[in-house]
């Protein structure tokens, strides 16, 4: 597992040095998408899912290796764990290419609309600022910490959702789609910062592994949230006072 996730961040740093590191970048490729043919489009969309598909296997793999080493540990007498683990861990990145798909053509369609629209032109900062202060908000919402409860307990986890026989790709579903419902709004923020971003990875995959796996983790959560809606708060207003200026 260790060296499934350190080849993900071997590639995505040598991708992101390479001709091709463009369409890592949401900015780029999304500008890039809307001047496309037909068979260019499929190619980008293809290099998109990869890229993403990558991403959330370095940043999001990490923070889910208790739940995997539990399952692990209760399949090891089976001659197929390792296709079971695999099948969770398929799963698993199934519901992160899912959301990543849609965050994708969400940010096309704001693309389009910024390439149509003389307001936002002029106002291109609230695509900054709009996810951090989602962000910020979602910290303090009821749904975060359902989610972030049910990930920070993989033992329960396991045993209340799968049973000798079961179907090791559902459970990774399953807990695929609590970990989106815990970490989609921090992952949005790689929308605004760059997607092809690795520092960015790395800070934002380091705090969703405190949140779901220390002990201390569920307390960082409010105070992430005061910081990132303090960051949003302070892009409108310096923009609002540039403006007034």
């Amino acid at each position: 597992m260790a060296g499934l996730i350190a080849l993900a961040w071997v590639t995505l740093a040598v991708w992101e040095d390479s001709p091709y590191g463009r369409y890592l970048k949401h900015d780029e490729l999304g500008v890039i998408g809307l001047e496309a043919g037909p068979g260019s489009a499929l190619a980008q969309a293809l290099l998109y899912v990869a890229g993403w598909t990558l991403m959330t296997a370095a940043m999001m793999l990490p923070t889910t290796l208790p739940l995997l080493e539990i399952f692990r540990r209760l399949t090891r007498q089976r001659p197929d764990c390792h296709r079971r683990v695999a099948l969770v861990i398929l799963g698993y990145l199934a519901v992160w290419l899912g959301f990543g798909i849609a965050a994708h053509v969400f940010d096309l369609g704001l693309h389009e609309a910024f390439e149509r629209t003389a307001w936002l032109q002029d106002n291109r900062w609230l695509f900054g600022a709009a996810p951090l202060l989602v962000a910020g908000a979602f910290q303090f919402s009821q749904l975060k910490y359902r989610c972030l409860d049910k990930c920070r307990a993989p033992l329960s986890f396991v045993m209340q959702h799968w049973h000798r026989g079961g179907a090791p790709f559902s459970l990774g579903v399953l807990h695929g789609a609590f970990c989106v419902g815990c970490c989609w709004a921090l992952m949005l923020l790689m929308f605004a910062v760059g997607t092809g971003s690795i520092g960015w990875m790395l800070a934002l995959g380091a705090v969703m592994a405190i949140e779901k796996n220390l002990s201390w983790g569920r307390r960082i959560s409010a105070p992430l949230g005061v910081i990132l809606l303090g960051w949003g708060l302070l892009i409108v207003l310096n923009h609002t006072w540039s403006w007034q200026a």
